[in-house]
């Protein structure tokens, strides 16, 4: 397995498309099968060996923060705070890179939810990351068989992993799924301000050095109040 120990927890986000549950709460607080979200999250980290998180805050940080600091067991939860200036999901990990260090890691959405499969997710894209061949390994689900997700993807993926984006006005057969390993040195001298991680995974095509590996289960799409309800009865009847 690849030593990686450290993630990047993207929780800034202001959940506008889960309103209005989100007048008075931050996304990751928003609760599916009977859990904040952002514990989902930091529970798989905690499961596949993640020693210590940096979670961003802006929506309602306060709220966030306080649920994070009465959190017990790992992660160690360290704060990147973007209280004056949100700055996206690229720009939040450019401001948190002095807390997650120089080697690879692991980046994940604070509102992605999914059912596992055999084998731990987030295990298996510490194990398959190749810092030869890849600046970036990203997680991606069938769009056709995702919960909730009713787009038309984002990426084809070759025989050898390799990603490539969906061309305009086509349909892919892969959705990004909120979760990938990621190099350092693919923020050398980044965009500057707000901008999506979207821009580094392109600046990882140009080399040919953007990887994915497809999950196993079912990835939920939990976007909006309505999706919690599908989300939480595929859960139920995956516990059934």
């Amino acid at each position: 397995m690849t030593s990686i120990d450290t993630a990047m927890v993207l929780a800034a986000g202001l959940g506008t498309r889960m309103r209005p549950l989100t007048d008075t709460l931050p996304k990751p607080l928003v609760s599916v099968a009977g859990r904040p979200l952002v514990d989902h999250v930091l529970d798989r980290l905690a499961d596949a060996g993640i020693r210590e998180a940096v979670v961003n805050v802006h929506h309602h940080a306060d709220l966030l923060e306080a649920h994070l600091r009465a959190r017990p067991g790992a992660p160690q939860i360290r704060i990147s705070d973007e209280r004056p200036v949100l700055l996206e999901t690229g720009g939040g990990v450019v401001k948190a890179l002095p807390l997650l260090g120089t080697e690879p890691f692991l980046a994940i959405n604070s509102d992605t939810i999914w059912i596992e499969g055999i084998k731990p997710n987030l295990v298996r894209l510490k194990e398959q990351f190749d810092p030869a061949r890849m600046d970036a390994l990203l997680l991606v689900a069938p769009s056709a068989l995702s919960i909730g997700y009713e787009g038309m993807g984002d990426f084809n993926m070759d025989t050898a992993g390799r990603l490539t984006r969906r061309a305009e006005r086509t349909v892919a057969p892969f959705v990004y799924a909120g979760a990938c390993v990621l190099a350092p040195k693919l923020f050398v001298d980044p965009p500057h301000g707000a901008f999506s991680l979207n821009r580094i995974f392109d600046r990882a095509t140009e080399g040919e050095r953007l990887f994915g590996l497809r999950l196993e289960g079912i990835w939920m799409h939990v976007g909006t109040p309505d999706a919690i309800a599908l989300a939480e009865d595929a859960i139920q009847r995956s516990s059934d």
